[in-house]
């Protein structure tokens, strides 16, 4: 995915006029602390967007459900995962498990006790950088943030709303794909009668 996007950029090279990518890689560079980082939120953003290149508030992977943000910031874990800090959070949730007598006796139970509360852990904190991420793409223009809620929308969260991210501006080139994409073929019915036969009911 960002390997595609950065191909993208680079193509424009030889043409001497920069590329949508790399527009917008100048504007993360300009805009955000952590410009990779923007990168990468937008990019996902942009998967799992529709056509319109709204995001939300929920994400069918296989048959689960998950909010947006939950999914990006459990997409955006693994990059992580070999920081020294990630390894001091398994010793220090398998501590307090074992403090809390709440770790099982057998290995495996063990193992994916463990692993559930570090995901979970990873994903609040991970939520906090996610604010902070988005909260600069919409300083920026790349992003339009509102939450959908059962009975009402607003621009706040809260009453179980869940947030929506919009694409804006240069933000929409990652959606260029699907754009580029062909619909799939029409699938015609295989018993339609032949050109000089007639059905009979």
């Amino acid at each position: 995915m960002f390997q595609s996007a950065i191909l993208l950029g680079s193509s424009s090279l030889n043409s001497g006029s920069p590329s949508p990518v790399s527009s917008l890689l100048d504007c993360l560079a300009q805009a955000s602390t952590r410009p990779r980082y923007a990168f990468m939120v937008l990019s996902l953003i942009a998967e799992v967007a529709d056509a319109g290149g709204e995001a939300g508030p929920f994400v069918r992977r296989g048959n689960k459900q998950f909010t947006l943000r939950d999914f990006l910031c459990d997409s955006l874990a693994p990059m992580g995962r070999r920081d020294p800090r990630r390894v001091a959070l398994a010793e220090r949730v398998k501590s307090d498990l074992i403090l809390e007598d709440r770790m099982p006796v057998d290995p495996v139970a063990a193992a994916a006790l463990v692993e559930d509360e570090v995901r979970d852990r990873v994903r609040a904190s991970g939520k906090t950088n996610l604010s902070r991420a988005v909260s600069e793409l919409v300083g920026a223009g790349l992003l339009k943030r509102y939450y959908k809620g059962f009975a009402v929308d607003h621009e706040n969260r809260g009453g179980q709303r869940h947030a929506v991210y919009v694409l804006q501006g240069m933000a929409r080139c990652l959606l260029s794909h699907r754009m580029a994409t062909p619909p799939p073929p029409r699938q015609l019915p295989r018993n339609l009668p032949r050109q000089g036969e007639l059905l009979f009911g």
